[in-house]
């Protein structure tokens, strides 16, 4: 029997048989993918694992699945979207570019990171990043496309200058 909120082996297989079924259903539903939705599901049972609650204070079990899926499957449709323009992005290079798959993965785990990062970031931090790295836009043209003095935007950058150093930085033939 389980003791101190953690919940024993038999507890946790009737959770998992009780909801388990229910939960890829809905993943395999959002996803259009049996493979996918499995992974998902299994990553939703593994995160809830970790948080190593009792199971049965949960009183909308269902609900509270919903909820850790749900950010997981934001997760992952936020990764492909990031690995769709990346790809794209090396196809509209010039010279035929064919990074080996292991640099690849370490490419789109750091624009996941820079994503992520930039997501903790006030909106119009974020713009103006945004803006002057991917638009090329001045300090005054952000300025005015953002409402605001180039001083502010100044501190904008700075703030998403500063978000940015935790990012492993990549070599110049990484891209």
């Amino acid at each position: 029997m389980a003791t101190d909120g953690v919940l024993g082996r038999h507890e946790l297989q009737r959770f998992y048989a009780d909801h388990h079924r229910w939960l890829h259903g809905w993943l395999r539903r959002q996803l259009g993918c049996r493979d996918n939705a499995a992974d998902l599901a299994q990553d939703t049972f593994v995160r809830l694992l970790a948080r190593e609650q009792d199971l049965r204070a949960i009183r909308e079990p269902r609900a509270y699945l919903h909820a850790i899926a749900r950010g997981l499957l934001l997760n992952h449709w936020r990764r492909r979207r990031i690995e769709q323009a990346y790809l794209e992005a090396l196809a509209a290079r010039p010279e035929p570019c064919a990074p080996s798959p292991e640099r690849r993965a370490l490419i789109i785990e750091a624009l996941l990171e820079i994503d992520r990062l930039l997501s903790g970031l006030p909106e119009k931090a974020r713009r103006a990043f945004l803006l002057s790295q991917l638009e090329g836009l001045t300090y005054a043209a952000i300025g005015a496309e953002l409402g605001v003095s180039e001083r502010m935007v100044k501190k904008y950058m700075a703030q998403a200058m500063f978000a940015c150093l935790n990012v492993e930085p990549l070599a110049e033939g990484d891209l």
